[in-house]
């Protein structure tokens, strides 16, 4: 089932399955700006990705020395979630362990997704739970495709992406394992805040950012901004579309994919979150319609 609010403005759809951002749809301009899914080239729309953000090295990680099958970006974005609130302004979505998720994931947890519609800005929070009696492991990220083009007669090339420096750096993805290849640094052509979207950006999958992101935005064919995307707090960060695709990501992520060659236990997985028995985890990112 779907779920959707609305202002005087802007009005954003929720699945239950996933808890999937699934429209945002600008009032005042008249446009759907989320990508719609169309399986030609990415059937999702804003997947959260729980326990795992990306790929583990091998399709498998180790805890206490057990190997767990974990495919990439985890489960939570193909589970049915219960509608626990809705109010004028608010969606909320629980996701809770079962028999099915331990077979892959054996901690015990609650996951709660709220999606709140303030003006123009779309806030999504997560409030993780660990309910068992052993420390709990995980990532946790966002995946929100946008359209673009979005405006008759342009192209994709005809826009740019936005950031608040001019000094990136980002590693690309080893194409057998889907795994970050860290031995390996490319410089991001951004000049006044600017890196227009070349053609051939994504023809090597995701562009993965550590430690530099905490806003991004993408600006109209003329340098009018269309969207950005705030994350403060989250130390990792993705961009991809498929190539030739008529969208593009902005993906704020708190931990990310193996680094190629990783073996070790999970615990030690650089940039792994833990919580304790009972402890609580917060974390939200915002997306601005301009």
């Amino acid at each position: 089932m779907n779920h959707t609010i609305q202002n005087e403005t802007m009005s954003i759809t929720v699945a239950d399955h996933g808890a999937e951002l699934i429209s945002i749809f600008d009032q005042k301009n008249s446009r759907e700006v989320l990508w719609q899914a169309d399986p030609a080239f990415w059937a999702r729309h804003s997947p959260i990705l729980f326990p795992q953000v990306g790929m583990s090295y091998g399709g498998y990680y180790t805890h206490q020395g057990i190997r767990y099958p974990m495919g990439q970006h985890g489960f939570a974005r193909d589970c049915d979630f219960t509608l626990v609130q809705q109010t004028e302004n608010t969606i909320v979505h629980r996701l809770t362990d079962s028999e099915e998720t331990r077979k892959k994931y054996p901690f015990s947890f609650e996951l709660t997704v709220t999606h709140t519609l303030c003006g123009r800005e779309i806030s999504v929070g997560w409030h993780v739970v660990n309910r068992g009696t052993d420390t709990m492991y995980f990532t946790i990220g966002a995946h929100p495709a946008f359209r673009v083009p979005v405006l008759p007669d342009t192209k994709q090339s005809d826009y740019s992406l936005q950031f608040r420096t001019d000094s990136l750096q980002y590693y690309l993805l080893d194409t057998d394992s889907g795994t970050a290849n860290v031995k390996i640094q490319y410089d991001m052509p951004v000049s006044d805040g600017s890196c227009p979207i070349a053609a051939d950006m994504f023809d090597k999958d995701a562009l993965v950012f550590d430690n530099q992101i905490d806003w991004a935005g993408i600006a109209m064919p003329d340098g009018t901004p269309y969207l950005s995307v705030s994350c403060e707090g989250f130390p990792n960060f993705g961009i991809w579309s498929k190539p030739n695709a008529p969208f593009v990501c902005l993906e704020p992520w708190d931990g990310r994919c193996d680094n190629t060659g990783y073996a070790g236990e999970l615990s030690e997985k650089p940039g792994i979150l833990s919580l304790a028995p009972q402890e609580q985890y917060d974390k939200a990112y915002q997306i601005t319609i301009h």
